[in-house]
């Protein structure tokens, strides 16, 4: 793998989540999580992994073309296009983890890694930018929707089964989902998450 800045996935020095494991499993539970979900998502991962390119560009168009996304990438209405850059490929480096990655404890603490660069508490730092200081916890929630349904007809490009594809999809959904309610850890008083 390539090397990709700020990319710390199982790198001692990350702060251990505030999510336990058994927090985890209750979470999976409540998700609908099943031992074939995670079965169909390593299928995913093999079908998305060529695509990865692609999703981006779709993914980053839709940013784009929408002002109130795109300007928590710069200041004053003004991307700053390194840092989009950097942060893609980390989205890109996400697609494959959130297929092939273990939900453990590693997988858990670079999710509260991810949780902090989105919150206040440590947006910028990664990359040294000087950009809006804080993504609106509205928009972590909300972008499960355009990452999850942008992703069925990726899934469908090998010629799987629609019986195939909706299970990878399905399963996708409640990943993205369970990733997300981690991502918004540090939004949360304390006590509350």
């Amino acid at each position: 793998m390539e090397h990709i800045k700020g990319y710390d996935y199982g790198k001692s020095g990350l702060e251990s989540s505030p999510i336990s494991m058994e927090d985890l499993s209750l979470l999976k539970q409540t998700v609908l999580w099943s031992e074939e979900d995670q079965a169909n998502l390593q299928k995913a991962g093999e079908i998305l992994k060529d695509q990865v390119n692609d999703i981006l560009d779709l993914r980053y168009g839709f940013v784009g073309g929408h002002a109130h996304l795109v300007r928590y990438f710069g200041k004053n209405d003004n991307p700053n296009m390194e840092y989009l850059s950097a942060v893609r490929a980390r989205f890109g480096q996400w697609i494959l983890d959130i297929c092939q990655k273990p939900y453990d404890q590693s997988w858990l603490d670079y999710q509260h890694e991810i949780a902090k660069r989105h919150h206040k508490s440590k947006k910028n730092q990664t990359d040294g930018v000087d950009a809006v200081p804080n993504i609106h916890y509205r928009y972590m929630v909300a972008f499960i929707v355009p990452i999850t349904m942008t992703i069925k007809s990726f899934l469908a490009k090998k010629g799987n089964s629609q019986e195939e594809v909706e299970n990878m999809y399905n399963a996708w959904f409640k990943a993205v989902t369970l990733t997300v309610i981690t991502w918004t850890y540090p939004y949360i008083n304390e006590g509350e998450f």
